[in-house]
């Protein structure tokens, strides 16, 4: 899944620390910028700091990616991002690798993602989907979620200013 494992190997992969959010915030805030990715509070991520996993070169963190549990079978892929002088030497494959040993881990059968990668999501096993991924009952439930992510899935309207236009993407496990 590396394109060159020598300088993959020189990266170490963790679990998110709270002394990441910042250097993570860093790493979005150039691609919310360009409406790659969404922006989020600093909050946002502080509760959600266990759902990352962060590489990290010579004590810098240079990419991010995260595994968020929607339902009992079912989690998403947010803000995969690697630093642009890491773009193409199989950080984000490595990272989203580890995602998926995660949501399998947790017991998770599907994964879902909002992107404009498709490409390189379609390499990882993602599929571009139409409509909902859930069942009518579950959907019903999502809805009951405050989780702007989870209202993104569900694509409400009250999100709609802050829909990127990217691909519904889903990978069965």
């Amino acid at each position: 899944m590396t394109d060159s494992p020598s300088v993959v190997s020189a990266v170490t992969f963790r679990p998110a620390r709270t002394q990441d959010v910042r250097a993570i915030r860093a790493l979005v805030t150039p691609l919310a910028e360009q409406r790659v990715l969404l922006q989020k509070e600093a909050v946002a991520y502080y509760e959600s700091v266990g759902d990352f996993v962060v590489a990290e070169r010579d004590g810098v963190i240079v990419g991010c990616g995260a595994v968020h549990v929607l339902w009992e079978d079912l989690a998403e892929i947010r803000t995969l991002a690697v630093a642009e002088s890491e773009l193409g030497r199989g950080v984000g494959g490595e990272l989203l690798t580890r995602l998926v040993a995660r949501a399998r881990a947790l017991g998770v059968a599907r994964l879902f993602c909002l992107t404009f990668e498709t490409e390189f999501f379609g390499r990882h096993g993602f599929e571009a989907i139409e409509g909902q991924a859930v069942e009518p009952e579950v959907y019903a439930e999502l809805l009951r979620s405050y989780d702007e992510g989870v209202a993104e899935f569900l694509d409400l309207e009250r999100v709609k200013p802050n829909t990127l236009g990217n691909t519904r993407m889903l990978r069965v496990l």
